[in-house]
């Protein structure tokens, strides 16, 4: 049991992730954040934010650009398998009876992101939380055009990667200070995913009470 504790805080942990599993392990976790239902739990903001940061203090010791390429496509292609999950076996999914990886909530709450934004929930989920996640999954189920689906999938990846990913290696480089704080960004990023989860999930609460 203290093993599956210790495999999961690592998984939680980007600082470690970064320090020990460098680009590839990163890659993948990007990859799955992005487009499995099991894996939404997974570190995202920040550990894309970290990587950028870690880089620019040559900490993660990987050219800058391969690194943008890496998650910006893992991100990609993560959506990419999520959404043809959803298309092929979103009803399954969604019939699920709910466990510790997997939370009806989490489809309501990305549900009434498209109700929002329309297509474009699939550029403003990048930097929510859960709905990043269920996103591509959402839109695969609902049979979204594939041409529409991937503009908006390469957009948001764009936009989530170069930004985050890119400010944290602009900030690595000019103010290396900045590694005595790295504690302090994660809890920003954690405090920051925590109101988004919770928010979606009374606002999915009463949407459904609503309705009823």
């Amino acid at each position: 049991m203290n093993s599956i504790i210790d495999f999961f805080s690592y998984l939680l942990n980007s600082e470690e992730i970064i320090r020990t599993g460098g680009l590839v392990l990163i890659t993948l976790i990007v990859f799955a954040e992005n487009g499995l239902f099991f894996a939404f739990f997974l570190p995202g903001d920040y550990l894309v934010f970290l990587a950028g940061v870690f880089c620019g203090l040559k900490i993660l010791n990987v050219p800058i650009a391969l690194l943008l390429a890496c998650l910006f496509l893992a991100s990609v292609l993560g959506s990419l398998l999520g959404y043809v999950t959803g298309r092929f076996f979103g009803q399954k999914i969604q019939n699920r009876p709910d466990s510790l990886f997997f939370k009806k909530k989490n489809i309501e709450t990305t549900r009434m992101a498209f109700d929002k934004y329309g297509s474009q929930a699939l550029i403003v989920s990048r930097f929510l939380p859960v709905v990043r996640t269920f996103a591509p999954i959402l839109a695969g189920l609902s049979k979204m055009r594939f041409s529409n689906f991937m503009l908006y999938n390469v957009l948001g990846g764009a936009v989530w990667i170069f930004g985050l990913t890119g400010g944290g290696y602009y900030f690595g480089e000019r103010f290396p200070w900045i590694i005595n704080y790295v504690h302090y960004i994660v809890i920003f990023f954690l405090a920051i995913t925590t109101f988004t989860v919770v928010r979606g999930y009374f606002s999915a609460r009463k949407q459904m009470t609503n309705n009823k």
